[in-house]
């Protein structure tokens, strides 16, 4: 049912914790299901050079953040902000169906860090600009439990 790589994040996730002086913090989440995902980046000369992240969630959602955060570690703010949940499911070589939510909030983690970052500087980064953060996504628009 679960990859190799994704046993893998879950049981030896990497980057976990918080960066006290974080250039840019992200919380994402949905109390519905539980998960929530907290994202916290340095960031020097427009590249990412430390990233953690602390996640309340199943395993497959300890196993996005921590592969998330080895995705965008050493990049740009701008190559950061492009990745993508299908680029996280195929890094962990595929999630249940069920348990893809999980890497969309991975996503949604990083772009709100970012979005954070971008703020706090008074920039503007390309990739961002239709992002609207906020601390509840429903992100699971494709489950019948939660179509009202």
């Amino acid at each position: 049912m679960y990859s190799e790589k994704v046993m893998d994040h879950f049981v030896n996730p990497r980057n976990v914790g918080e960066i006290e002086d974080a250039d840019g913090v992200g919380q994402v989440g949905n109390v519905k299901c539980g998960d929530i995902m907290k994202m916290y980046l340095k960031i020097e000369d427009d590249t990412i050079v430390d990233v953690k992240f602390k996640t309340f969630g199943c395993g497959s959602a300890i196993a996005t953040s921590s592969i998330a955060t080895e995705m965008i570690m050493g990049k740009s703010v701008e190559d950061a902000v492009a990745l993508t949940n299908r680029a996280v499911v195929e890094a962990l070589d595929g999630l249940p169906s069920q348990k893809v939510h999980c890497s969309v909030l991975a996503e949604q983690a990083v772009k709100a860090a970012i979005y954070d970052y971008a703020q706090k500087s008074g920039i503007v980064i390309k990739g961002l600009e239709n992002f609207v953060p906020t601390d509840d996504h429903d992100h699971h628009d494709h489950e019948e439990e939660d179509e009202e």
